[in-house]
């Protein structure tokens, strides 16, 4: 079989290089083109230094761009429907990495982000890019809209208790802590060294636009309210998710180990942490850098009939870059773990 052909259009961003660098080493993959208005003429590792000796493309212009068979979107929020018409006849398939297709209805999308969407006719046309919840869809599908990294982990932590309809579905809380690389590589004043040291700021308390996310995959046809906030810390990748259910029924831990042993037993990048004691007994975002896992662990409170869930990814990888090759391995068939082996480090 002849590779398949990619391109990476919004190549030089954080999600852009980890993206590169994973289909570089993709068996499977030959990277023809990669992207940056910015960097346009320049080699790939003037942007990504770890790259060097890896790879020697440059970068070119949107204009420059040849067909391929696929075609991965890795530009800002936005940026994708503005320009999606001429991107369409250059491959026979797409993956956007950006927000602008996750959702399936415009009038939710112009609710959370504030203007109408530019190509709403589309929106039907992309699979949601969880691979865990959509896999099947994906195999026949054309175009793909990774899911936004901190929708990835609560959709992942709360999905098996939300499709058995076992807690209230109006009274969930979820407080996600979030690295600096979830903000991009545009320098600002929240990302000044200075300002950034130390803190522990919570810079979206209500009105996150991943709720609707959230609430699009978790309703399962009932009235969905999720309460979620975000708080930025001192690390560069991850994101750890905290969430709060209240169950409506009594269960057990063990009756929670078996439903998430029956819906992620079998998928090779959702791992079931629970240990007894030592220092890692629940996720940790930190052993997941660079790797494309997401890790749940619980504990029941049963004095409140809270369940505690806890859920870790690295959010340029199951967040963006890991995902969006998860997605193109079950699109061509692909064994799932193609590209995406790297089982982390520790210690780091």
């Amino acid at each position: 079989m002849n590779p398949i052909r990619v391109s990476i259009v919004g190549a030089s961003g954080f999600a852009g290089g980890e993206l590169l660098r994973l289909l570089l080493f993709h068996p499977k993959v030959q990277v023809m083109q990669v992207t940056s208005e910015r960097y346009f003429g320049k080699p790939v590792s003037k942007v990504h230094p770890n790259l060097r000796k890896q790879t020697s493309l440059t970068f070119c212009g949107i204009d420059d761009l040849q067909a391929c068979d696929v075609l991965f979107l890795g530009l800002p929020h936005g940026s994708a429907q503005k320009q999606i018409e001429h991107f369409l006849p250059l491959a026979e398939r797409i993956i956007d990495l950006s927000a602008d297709f996750r959702l399936n209805d415009a009038e939710s999308y112009k609710k959370w982000y504030g203007q109408a969407h530019r190509r709403p006719e589309l929106l039907q046309q992309f699979v949601y890019g969880i691979p865990e919840l959509h896999r099947e869809e994906m195999k026949s599908a054309r175009y793909v809209s990774s899911a936004g990294c901190n929708a990835t982990a609560t959709i992942l932590a709360l999905y098996p208790l939300y499709k058995e309809g076992w807690v209230h579905a109006d009274r969930t809380v979820v407080e996600v802590k979030v690295g600096s690389s979830e903000g991009g590589n545009k320098v600002s004043k929240a990302s000044h060294h200075p300002i950034r040291h130390g803190c522990v700021r919570s810079f979206k308390p209500t009105g996150h636009r991943h709720i609707a996310e959230m609430e699009q995959e978790l309703a399962f046809g009932q009235s969905l309210t999720i309460h979620f906030s975000a708080t930025s810390v001192e690390m560069v990748r991850g994101v750890l998710a905290t969430s709060h259910v209240f169950l409506n029924r009594s269960l057990s831990e063990k009756d929670v180990w078996k439903l998430y042993r029956h819906y992620y037993g079998k998928e090779p990048f959702i791992r079931i942490v629970k240990e007894r004691d030592g220092l890692y007994r629940f996720p940790e975002p930190k052993l997941l850098a660079g790797t494309n896992f997401c890790d749940i662990g619980f504990e029941l409170d049963a004095r409140s009939n809270r369940l505690v869930v806890i859920s870790a990814i690295d959010n340029l990888m199951k967040g963006a870059a890991g995902q969006a090759v998860q997605a193109f391995n079950i699109m061509y068939g692909f064994e799932k773990t193609t590209g995406l082996e790297f089982p982390g480090l520790h210690p780091i």
